[in-house]
């Protein structure tokens, strides 16, 4: 990628909550103040074909969707495929000391999202930008290595309230039909996370790959740049699901096409493959996966 990606970065000095100085660690910590949950969910854009009754009707999935995040609450939480008045659904869900990083597809608030929410009495954002995963990574709904849609990649660079140290997030959504593209973007992320090196970095998305049998997952992780957080967790919470179960029910053994994966200075206390529903209600056609970590 070009090196004028960095220099687009939004910078932010200060936090906009004035809660964050004297707040306490947020739920979800658990015994380990240090420990930092993460959640990365495709949440399933908002289709004007679809009908009341149907497992994708979005007024039908909000209660489910809102309930797993008041439940959970991830300290950070890395959303795919959100509309603009998804991203507002999100926000009531969360509490009001949540930010939002990162813009639509096609620019501004236009396309589908990859937004990073975050917990702002825990993590103080310092500053974030997003780049296009193309040949042209500053240029607003590019495409260029033989996808149809759009894809991008939203990073931020936060300060930990609790321990001093500093992380980049990175939440992003390859293609599900070009594999020259899932490639070319995973290199992208590699390349990415070489500008700061020793910076200790979370990536998190729907790479719409195998983990584990893909060329992206091979560069991503593979590479010794990343580890998959499932396969280092020292527990696993949850049996290995497949994260596209599709409304139905979750099936152990098949293919695991949302990651969140980590530098190697990053610890992994436990991962998961949330099989949440209300009323028999899935929230979205993935599971939404977790990890809890620990920078080293």
């Amino acid at each position: 990628m070009p090196s004028d990606i960095a220099s687009t970065a939004r910078t932010v000095l200060t936090d906009p909550d004035p809660f964050f100085a004297d707040a306490d660690p947020s739920p979800g910590s658990g015994a380990d103040p240090a420990a930092l949950s993460l959640m990365s969910f495709n949440i399933r854009c908002d289709t004007a074909h679809t009908l009341p009754g149907q497992a994708d009707y979005w007024p039908e999935r909000v209660p489910a969707l809102q309930a797993v995040l008041a439940e959970e609450l991830p300290e950070v939480l890395g959303i795919q495929e959100g509309l603009g008045h998804q991203l507002a659904v999100i926000e009531e869900a969360l509490p009001e000391h949540y930010r939002m990083i990162g813009h639509g597809r096609e620019g501004g608030r236009r396309g589908e999202h990859s937004c990073i929410f975050y917990d702002s009495r825990r993590l103080r954002l310092r500053m974030w930008d997003q780049f296009w995963l193309s040949d042209t990574p500053t240029v607003a709904g590019s495409a260029t290595w033989g996808n149809d849609v759009t894809r991008i990649a939203t990073w931020g660079r936060f300060e930990d309230n609790c321990t001093g140290r500093e992380l980049m997030v990175v939440n992003t959504h390859f293609d599900h039909e070009s594999e020259n593209a899932q490639l070319r973007s995973a290199e992208a992320i590699v390349e990415h996370a070489a500008r700061e090196p020793g910076l200790p970095t979370v990536l998190m998305g729907d790479f719409n790959a195998d983990a584990g049998a893909s060329g992206a997952y091979s560069t991503l992780v593979g590479s010794g740049t990343f580890r998959d957080s499932w396969m280092v967790a020292k527990q696993r919470l949850t049996p290995e699901y497949g994260t596209f179960p599709n409304y139905k029910d979750p099936v152990i053994g098949e293919s695991r096409i949302d990651w969140i994966a980590v530098t190697p200075d990053i610890q992994v206390a436990d991962a998961a493959v949330n099989t949440f529903r209300l009323e028999d209600r899935y929230p979205s056609d993935h599971a939404p996966i977790q990890a809890t970590v620990r920078i080293s």
